[in-house]
């Protein structure tokens, strides 16, 4: 049977995931924008790509369940690239949770149960995760990394009272994000697979733009500006790395993230990059 890639969330990044790796496989395209997905498909095929579009919502259990379960249908599910997700500019605090927290947990969960052997996956988190970590107690990450799926969203630190601002939420559930697939590493494993993130800084994605258009645009270019590369990354730079991270290239690589940031972080904790504070 022929192999099965599934991309979730069919934006910048999940559109050049599929582009990079879908050819000579069946490709899952799932989003929930039904207008992004339709456009998605319809582009691809026409590159000859052999495209599988499915709707879905990643804040319900039960519609992730069943497009892994779609998926598995078709044949092999051989990759899992998880790229869906809002930017504090796009949404509020509870649905950023919602869709970029517990989304994922469900994925990581749903396609953990079907994945083939020497099938991998990858969860897009962010920057932001890599930047707040630390500043939480560890039994604040243990619960985010191992608390069920389904109860994750009760914590009582991830109440919206708790959480001053969409930003604040971002930064933890990217962080969730890592955390949680260094934990599904194991599940994963025990059925012959792997699982990473990767941790993109600014790419210039609708999303990317959106947020260098709004109120933290400033704060971003500023990092761009003090980065070793000093330039936006592009769809490419993410797809080239899933790649790397769902091929035979990276077989001994698992439960770890992978920061794609042009440097950010690096020029922030060197020192030489001086971030204002709110």
């Amino acid at each position: 049977m022929v192999d099965v890639l599934v991309v979730v969330g069919v934006g910048g990044m999940g559109e050049a995931i599929a582009r990079r790796l879908g050819a000579g496989k069946q490709v899952v395209l799932a989003d929930f924008d039904q207008v992004t997905l339709d456009r998605a498909a319809a582009t691809l095929r026409g590159d000859g790509f052999d495209i599988h579009p499915v709707w879905v919502d990643v804040s319900s259990k039960e519609s992730v369940m069943a497009l892994a379960a779609a998926a598995a249908e078709l044949g092999p599910v051989r990759q899992v690239a998880h790229t869906a997700g809002l930017s504090p500019v796009q949404a509020p605090t509870a649905a950023i949770l919602n869709v970029d927290l517990a989304g994922v947990a469900y994925s990581l969960d749903a396609f953990g149960a079907v994945i083939a052997d020497g099938g991998a996956g990858v969860v897009i988190a962010s920057m932001a995760g890599t930047m707040v970590a630390g500043q939480f107690p560890a039994e604040f990450e243990a619960a985010l990394a191992t608390t069920p799926s389904d109860e994750l969203l009760a914590l009582p630190f991830l109440q919206e009272r708790a959480i001053a601002n969409q930003g604040v939420a971002y930064g933890i559930a990217k962080r969730a994000n890592q955390v949680r697939v260094q934990a599904a590493s194991l599940t994963w494993g025990g059925r012959g697979a792997r699982v990473n993130s990767i941790s993109p800084g600014v790419i210039s994605t609708p999303m990317g733009q959106s947020e260098l258009a709004g109120v933290s645009g400033a704060y971003m270019r500023m990092m761009i500006e003090g980065s070793a590369t000093k330039r936006l990354g592009t769809p490419s730079d993410i797809a080239d790395a899933t790649a790397f991270l769902l091929g035979s290239s990276s077989s001994f690589i698992t439960g770890t993230d992978l920061l794609i940031d042009g440097g950010v972080v690096a020029a922030i904790r060197s020192g030489a990059l001086q971030l204002p504070t709110a």
